[in-house]
């Protein structure tokens, strides 16, 4: 009612939800309680944790990221503010597939076997690639992510899906550790991993291949689940004009926001980054050295790769 006093007449509103004139206005005239006083308290503070997180964050990140904070909240209070105020996350959309696997190549045997935790940090990459559409015409994105910390450790862009970009996403997740690391590698059946030139590059690493079974993305899950959210916390938001713009927007959201602030349920809801970093017993035991991890490795934009 006092939201629409500007449209209406108080006594005609009264009439209509069958409450008395005076009754409402002692209503008015009474001071919020102290829980009302904390609702409106949280709400804006939930509004804030919202907007850090570009609106990916469901409640039940949200209310981890409060509690850290050192905020006392019930998750289901969080739940009911934000169901109440209609603060959302993003949804996700189903994406194209990308997998070419109609090839004679070898293929390796499925190692990972849907292992998808890891002890140590480079034990094991998953990698994968998905698309972007720009008005010039496709972009295409490869990553390699660690199974440990889900850091996306190297990434690349393509006008094409060219073996070469696979290979420099590889050498880039190499060139971020600061040493060599040889991690068992696994990927779908696509005749970018297949190829002899990546099976060599591997090789000359020391690193196992493993792929996914022919048709099943649930063995390659964790990096499925990355593009999803890729692609439901910004791809499907913009429109890019170019493919350096779409490139450049893929750096901020993997090197800046993913890599270092979005949290996750497999890392006790730190970002990768910070998660690392908070485990560096774990870091130097995987044979990585602290200094040669994102924590202190300037990372450089994307560059495309042509067809």
């Amino acid at each position: 009612m006092r939201a629409h006093e500007s449209e209406f007449r108080v006594s005609a509103m009264c009439r209509a939800l069958e409450v008395s004139p005076a009754g409402y206005y002692r209503w008015r005239a009474r001071k919020p309680s102290k829980r009302e006083i904390e609702n409106e308290r949280l709400v804006e503070q939930i509004k804030a944790a919202h907007a850090a997180s570009r609106a990916v964050y469901g409640s039940p990140k949200i209310y981890r990221g409060l509690r850290r904070e050192g905020h006392r909240v019930n998750h289901k209070r969080v739940e009911r503010l934000m169901r109440e105020h209609g603060i959302k996350a993003k949804r996700v959309k189903k994406s194209r597939r990308t997998t070419d696997s109609r090839h004679s190549l070898p293929v390796a045997e499925n190692v990972l076997a849907r292992q998808f935790r890891a002890e140590h940090p480079d034990e094991v990459w998953t990698s994968d690639i998905t698309y972007v559409w720009t008005q010039e015409g496709w972009l295409y994105l490869v990553v390699f992510l660690d199974l440990y910390s889900r850091l996306v450790v190297g990434w690349a862009v393509s006008e094409s899906l060219e073996t070469g970009f696979v290979e420099a996403a590889f050498l880039a997740g190499q060139q971020r550790r600061g040493q060599a690391v040889s991690p068992l590698v696994h990927s779908d059946r696509g005749s970018q991993y297949a190829s002899a030139a990546f099976r060599g590059r591997l090789s000359a690493w020391g690193c196992a291949q493993s792929m996914s079974r022919k048709g099943d993305c649930w063995d390659n899950a964790v990096t499925e689940s990355f593009f999803g959210g890729l692609k439901s916390e910004m791809v499907h938001h913009e429109r890019f004009r170019t493919r350096q713009e779409a490139t450049d927007k893929l750096f901020d959201y993997i090197e800046v926001f993913y890599n270092r602030s979005r949290i996750h349920s497999a890392t006790d809801y730190f970002a990768p980054a910070e998660y690392e970093a908070r485990n560096p017993r774990a870091v130097e035991r995987g044979g990585v050295r602290p200094e040669g991890s994102l924590i202190s490795v300037s990372t450089k934009r994307g560059e495309i790769h042509p067809a």
